[in-house]
């Protein structure tokens, strides 16, 4: 089986980052239905809150602060993590093409092809994320980011290409925003955190997840645009092209989601000191992230501040793989 709680090495690895600023977690599944990684952390139960808790202490110590990031994968699971179901969902019955899921056992197999969601499916998703938010709150997080970004499942209802729908959740881009601002408007109203302790992630570039669209571009600034009335965290944009570009259409750059967006936004993928303290000068963006660097350089924050050398940038293996502490902290 997959283990879904988080551990002490994990602790040790957001405690010794905690001078980066706002810390943000690993995706973390918040039903069965939207978990699909061998050994990625939940929010479901009491022991994944006693977990997280340990995470959140350690990082408090230091004086940081950290907030969970909420995953649906839609698609891009797989259904021997779905024992209750054995079903995948997506907005549509669209498979990823040309690439394998792994199993709940680690073998690599085709993609299946996704059951559509029902309205039912919708509704009981968007209570899901309610109840993996109150557990949020009940770890100790400051806050929590809404994954709605590189291929899962808020982003394949954004995105034309994987979302065919007929109804009121697909079609127009008043449509396809629909499933997110439910999920917005649902969390803000539940109260476990207000508004502006509520994120959320985008990636209108990216080609991760078999995903682009021709009208991406016309797409997610107006998707800043609606997002921008209810006084969000901030905008994680995955704008940088370092995972992949789908070359369907325009770049969607921080100024353009800056003209749509008046909140904090936040800049991320394959970003260089020099580039991000450039945007951040600009105005263009607020805040700058960073992923891969801070894998190999758990000071990343003093380096910088100091101009020392970073360590290189990890080996793939090192960034999903389940090899405990090396590389890791």
């Amino acid at each position: 089986p997959s283990n879904t709680n988080p551990n002490d090495v994990m602790a040790e690895h957001f405690a010794q980052r905690a001078s980066g600023g706002l810390l943000i977690t690993d995706a973390t599944a918040i039903s069965e239905a939207g978990s699909g990684w061998l050994n990625a952390p939940h929010i479901r139960t009491k022991e994944n809150v006693a977990g997280w808790k340990n995470v959140v202490d350690k990082v408090h110590e230091k004086d940081g602060l950290i907030y969970l990031q909420l995953w649906h994968m839609g698609r891009q699971s797989h259904t021997s993590f779905h024992p209750s179901t054995n079903d995948i969902l997506s907005a549509s019955a669209i498979p990823i093409k040309n690439a394998t899921a792994k199993t709940i056992k680690g073998e690599n197999v085709p993609y299946e092809t996704p059951r559509e969601m029902t309205k039912e499916d919708i509704k009981q998703t968007v209570r899901d994320y309610v109840k993996a938010t109150r557990l949020a709150k009940d770890a100790g997080f400051d806050g929590v980011e809404i994954h709605s970004a590189n291929g899962y499942l808020l982003d394949q209802f954004l995105q034309s290409s994987t979302n065919e729908r007929s109804d009121e959740y697909g079609g127009s881009m008043e449509n396809r925003i629909r499933f997110l601002r439910e999920v917005v408007e649902a969390l803000i109203a539940d109260g476990a955190y207000p508004s502006n302790r509520i994120g959320f992630r985008l990636s209108p570039n990216g080609a991760f997840g078999d995903m682009g669209s021709e009208d991406n571009y016309e797409m997610f600034p107006y998707v800043a645009k609606e997002m921008d009335a209810y006084g969000l965290a901030y905008l994680h944009l995955m704008d940088g092209l370092g995972f992949g570009f789908h070359n369907k259409g325009k770049v969607v750059t921080p100024y353009d989601i800056r003209k749509n967006f008046s909140g904090p936004i936040i800049a991320n993928v394959g970003l260089t000191k020099d580039i991000a303290e450039g945007l951040v000068r600009s105005g263009t963006v607020d805040l700058v992230a960073f992923g891969r660097l801070y894998i190999s350089n758990p000071d990343l924050a003093e380096r910088f501040e100091n101009d020392w050398p970073l360590a290189d940038s990890p080996p793939y293996e090192t960034w999903w793989s389940p090899m405990g502490a090396k590389g890791y902290t």
